[in-house]
């Protein structure tokens, strides 16, 4: 994990690229307690450690199955009910965590790839195991932000700069052509890109990020917020791969682009043997 000093920063966006309707705005001034952060996405290969020592079946294994991109199925994979208003979303039977592409595919070859497919409960079920806990809203854009105010991104404002892709992203004609300038083609590795100011890696893109919060700032909800944006962002239709971009997914949703990370109440680490220094970062020794 990674140590988030307290402080204020400026939360939210109201510029040409917002979403008014998500609640984005207005832009405010907001403290944050001291936390720690988990520096990547929960992996494939921590949620099978939760998953063994705990029988844990999550929501869409539960269900029998899930939501896969469509373009990660096989050509000749039989047709599937479709989502009206997002057709590259295909409703595919035994997807789930243990086979994000469908039942022709393994979290074995993509271990340190991000858990997919898990819904609130899922990730607030690992959360409690881990002795964590999913972070708040706030917590979430603070530690993107990595100290920065004000950028679009957690770098900066250049969605690539120096032509060099800085997070996992549709890089072509959504959802047709997609030329993986970055390497990638669906998710990638948690770590696969440089880390922002605070030691988070892949903060935007790769994959949404729960969030403990509900997600209207307004009125009682059942919608939780989700952060980050994934690989299947595109300006073209969803430019909420930046650090105050939201959005609001019900708890059981569960599909291949939404993961999480842990968050931790600062004084809960303490002692200097559960720590180690690995890199410039600071690691629990926790799962």
């Amino acid at each position: 994990m990674v140590a988030v000093p307290a402080g204020e920063f400026l939360m939210g966006s109201q510029d040409a690229l917002a979403y008014p309707a998500d609640g984005e705005g207005p832009v405010r001034t907001v403290h944050v307690d001291a936390f720690w952060m988990d520096a990547c996405t929960v992996s494939n290969a921590q949620f099978a450690r939760f998953a063994a020592a705990t029988g844990y079946r999550s929501s869409a294994e539960r269900i029998g199955w899930s939501f896969v991109f469509a373009g990660l199925l096989p050509d000749d994979f039989p047709p599937t009910r479709g989502v009206v208003g997002a057709p590259w979303w295909r409703q595919v039977e035994r997807a789930n965590w243990r086979r994000p592409d469908g039942p022709h595919s393994t979290w074995e070859n993509r271990p340190d790839h991000p858990v997919v497919h898990v819904d609130w409960d899922d990730a607030r079920a690992y959360c409690a195991w881990a002795g964590k806990r999913l972070p708040t809203e706030a917590e979430w854009e603070r530690a993107a932000r990595g100290g920065l105010h004000g950028k679009v991104f957690p770098w900066g404002d250049e969605l690539e700069p120096g032509g060099r892709p800085r997070m996992n992203v549709w890089q072509g004609d959504f959802p047709n052509r997609h030329p993986t300038a970055d390497g990638w083609y669906g998710t990638c590795p948690v770590d696969a890109y440089e880390p922002g100011g605070f030691g988070l890696y892949n903060a935007t893109g790769n994959v949404w990020e729960w969030c403990e919060d509900q997600f209207s700032l307004t009125r009682q909800e059942q919608r939780r917020v989700a952060k980050g944006g994934s690989y299947l962002c595109h300006a073209s239709y969803c430019r909420r791969y930046r650090v105050a971009a939201r959005q609001g997914l019900f708890p059981d949703s569960a599909t291949g682009n939404v993961g999480f990370r842990c968050a931790l109440d600062f004084d809960t680490l303490t002692q200097p043997s559960a720590l180690s220094a690995t890199r410039g970062r600071v690691r629990s020794t926790t799962p």
